[in-house]
């Protein structure tokens, strides 16, 4: 069975993204905080996006390494993202690129056949599909970068739940800037 795993960065208050879909409080990361990102977009073999973060994610990484003054690290996530499989859910948009496939039905019926396939572990972005995965049990990872600020509201990395998720701690990591990582597993 294949691993699923949700990380993103977040604020201290717990939101991804400021009213409006606004990231701009996070930053550019630090090179090491942007190097781990990095490292565990390696050890990924299929990504999983909801429509809003595949927006935001394939308006800039297909060239990302061809933008002026990229940084080698930056250079290798392009060519990483761009090589990496990628399923998109969503029932708004017709067309994907970049090695993707769009999937319009049930997301927690397809992202449960994922799971039950060979292969490496499986990264889930984006509130509303990693929400409807955490809500049906699928999550068997969290990676959580949080950044010392509070915005107060937006869209909250962790969704409404039915029970409780038992986490067990696996790593915790202090960055330049404040920014702390930590990673949980989920203890079934």
């Amino acid at each position: 069975m294949r691993k699923l795993i949700f990380g993103m960065n977040l604020t201290l208050d717990g939101y991804i993204a400021a009213p409006g879909d606004d990231i701009g409080w996070s930053g550019p990361p630090s090179d090491e905080l942007f190097q781990w990102w990095l490292d565990h977009e390696r050890a990924i073999g299929l990504t999983l996006y909801g429509r809003k973060l595949w927006e935001a994610m394939s308006s800039y990484w297909p060239t990302g390494d061809q933008q002026p003054g990229a940084t080698p690290a930056q250079i290798e996530f392009a060519r990483n993202w761009r090589d990496t499989p990628k399923v998109v859910f969503s029932s708004t948009i017709d067309k994907v690129d970049w090695n993707t496939r769009l999937v319009t039905g049930d997301a927690v019926a397809e992202i449960t056949r994922l799971k039950a396939g060979d292969g490496g572990p499986m990264g889930i972005g984006g509130a509303t599909l990693a929400g409807a995965a955490m809500r049906a049990g699928l999550i068997d990872e969290y990676r959580l970068a949080t950044h010392p600020v509070l915005i107060g509201g937006g869209t909250p990395f962790f969704t409404a739940l039915d029970s409780w998720v038992n986490l067990n701690l696996v790593e915790t990591r202090t960055f330049p800037g404040g920014v702390v990582l930590t990673r949980y597993e989920t203890r079934r």
